[in-house]
């Protein structure tokens, strides 16, 4: 069994800063180490070689000093290491990234691929699915489960869903994109460190993968970066200290009584501008949205990505067209129409039952060709970054992932506004090649206010001859509760975290929560110890929420989960140490013990 490991170094994200003077990010003296999502990868190969026999190769893409991150990855066991080292790379993007390594690959024959699930400091996925589609293998993201059976050439997996979990089997060889749980994060030894750096590593320059410069590099990226700023925070930071538990209480239900916070909940109705008449298809083409289900209903986010291509639609002088590739659901047709689409494309399909990354990549990619679109649209979503990523490499599109905004610039084009370095910036991305692709995070936009009198233009899409799906689904199972998925869209959020104690102590965040109409929500740590599914994971590695009101109880605070929660309304903080970063990324916080202050504040909200 021959195995390669895509990897990337990446700097300590939350020691990076910006200087708003230079607009740049500021990365002397910040160290580098290997992005720890593809840790996790390393350290499933490590666990694999203990039990089959395995040839592992460590293959990544970087200036000089990134031959350290390939150092440490033969400290933990890996066989031999590959740095493509060249500065016709420099500045490339997710697509010419994704290229080289295919490139590099291509060279050996490998049963299987590993990635990390995203890097830490682009935080886009999109990698690994674009060498899956480039190298022409299938692909699963966001496993959390791998079990090899060499015997039967086949890999089985669970993957992440945003409902639960997919128990699938895929054949080899395959690529596969690693998240929490595949292995418990390890590290090499010193000695083992010190003994790897003798080991010879191979290099390889843009010359030795293709006679074709312009492949690489920034030549060879349909996306560029614009002028990236910072966002400073408008938080409020006011922290009570040295207080009553009543007293504290008080304080912050005026706060929140003055902030119109319960006002925004009883009016939880309240949408963005009117989806207004009907609009004409534009010289330019559409705009699309591709719709996305969660369990049998449209998601929000599809209908948040309606209201702000109908915003972008009406500028242009073009329309929105929603695009269904599922089975059996013309009836959703009226709410796409009703939330801003002017022309809704189905492809109904028996086969189109649940949801194959191939499959759905065939007809979408086909229906992109026929149909020339301006931009084509798709939630954040475990499934639309898994797809869309598929498409951008199929029809070598410049894809900008995970955004929190979309506007034009003078010029007419898109820009979609993507958030780096664990939030510490925002960086507008810009894309050469049309149809302009985005995925946008769940939350972040306002859909139109509904205009359920708008009647429903219909049209199929060809599905064509559609092969079998290579990968099989073997089971789901769902999440213990629904809440998880029901994050995205949740007007209230209380979060927990370690400092709870207990899986035991959970219950007194949930009264809170019920008072407030509001979900669950939690850290990675707590999530890591099996206190909580991982669909209720908040941050930078969970999901981005923005609720009106997010109240975070015992947790830290640190970058990777604050990131997650950047457009929330108001953020109340309740920790017992005043020192905690969760206060900085606070509206109004109380420092005292969660146990005091939290059932309080429940009476409180409940005799309001």
């Amino acid at each position: 069994m021959k195995i390669a490991i895509c990897i990337k170094q990446v700097p300590v994200v939350s020691m990076l800063r910006f200087d708003n003077e230079s607009r740049r990010v500021v990365r002397e003296g910040v160290p580098n180490e290997v992005n720890p999502f593809d840790v996790l990868a390393v350290s499933a190969v490590a666990e694999l070689k203990q039990h089959a026999d395995v040839e592992a190769v460590v293959y990544t893409m970087g200036p000089p000093q990134a031959a350290d991150s390939l150092v440490q990855c033969l400290a933990m066991g890996m066989d031999r290491a590959v740095h493509l080292v060249d500065r016709a790379f420099a500045g490339s993007d997710t697509l010419a990234t994704a290229r080289a390594l295919a490139l590099a690959l291509r060279r050996e024959s490998f049963d299987l691929i590993l990635c990390g699930r995203n890097s830490v400091d682009a935080e886009t996925g999109q990698v690994g699915p674009e060498v899956a589609e480039m190298l022409g293998l299938p692909q699963v993201t966001g496993v959390r489960r791998l079990e090899l059976d060499a015997q039967a050439a086949r890999v089985i997996v669970e993957r992440e869903t945003d409902e639960g979990h997919e128990r699938l089997s895929c054949p080899l060889p395959a690529l596969v994109t690693v998240t929490e749980g595949v292995a418990p994060e390890a590290f090499p030894r010193p000695d083992d460190v010190e003994a790897a750096r003798s080991t010879p590593i191979e290099q390889l320059t843009a010359a030795e993968l293709s006679d074709d410069a312009s492949l690489f590099g920034t030549e060879g990226s349909p996306t560029w970066v614009g002028e990236v700023y910072s966002e400073q925070s408008d938080r409020d930071a006011i922290v009570v200290r040295n207080e009553h538990v009543d007293a504290s209480v008080a304080r912050l239900m005026q706060y929140l009584e003055e902030r119109g916070v319960f006002d925004d909940a009883e009016n939880a109705e309240g949408g963005g501008t009117s989806r207004g008449p009907l609009r004409e298809h534009g010289e330019m083409g559409s705009i699309w949205v591709v719709a996305e289900l969660l369990g049998g209903d449209v998601r929000p986010v599809t209908l948040e990505l309606l209201g702000r291509a109908s915003e972008l639609a009406t500028r242009l002088g073009t329309n929105v067209e929603a695009v269904l590739l599922v089975d059996g659901v013309e009836r959703h047709a009226a709410l796409l129409t009703a939330h801003g689409a002017d022309a809704v494309w189905l492809a109904d399909d028996a086969r189109l039952g649940r949801y194959d990354t191939e499959t759905h990549t065939a007809i979408l990619a086909r229906a992109v060709a026929d149909h020339a679109p301006y931009a084509v649209l798709l939630g954040a979503t475990a499934n639309g970054l898994d797809l869309a990523a598929r498409l951008a490499a199929r029809l070598d599109l410049g894809l900008t992932g995970d955004c929190i905004g979309l506007d034009l610039d003078d010029h007419g084009r898109l820009v979609q506004l993507k958030p780096a370095f664990g939030g510490s910036v925002v960086a507008p991305i810009l894309s050469r090649t049309r149809p302009q692709m985005a995925t946008v995070r769940p939350g972040i936009l306002t859909p139109a206010a509904p205009d359920f009198a708008v009647p429903p233009d219909v049209r199929t899409l060809d599905v064509g001859n559609l092969a079998d799906p290579r990968v099989r689904l073997l089971g789901s199972v769902p999440a213990a509760t629904a809440e998880g998925a029901e994050l995205e869209h949740a007007r209230v959020v209380v979060s927990v975290g370690m400092g709870i104690g207990g899986p035991e102590n959970i219950g007194v965040a949930r009264e809170l929560a019920d008072a407030l109409g509001g979900s669950l929500g939690a850290t990675r740590d707590l999530v890591d110890a099996g206190w909580m599914p991982r669909q209720h994971q908040v941050g930078l590695s969970g999901k981005a929420v923005s609720p009106r009101l997010y109240v975070a109880i015992a947790l830290r605070g640190p970058l990777n989960h604050t990131v997650g929660i950047r457009k929330a309304g108001t953020v109340i903080a309740i920790n017992n140490s005043p020192r905690a970063p969760i206060f900085r990324a606070a509206d109004f916080g109380i420092v005292g013990d969660y146990a005091d202050v939290v059932p309080a504040l429940t009476v409180a909200v409940r005799g309001r």
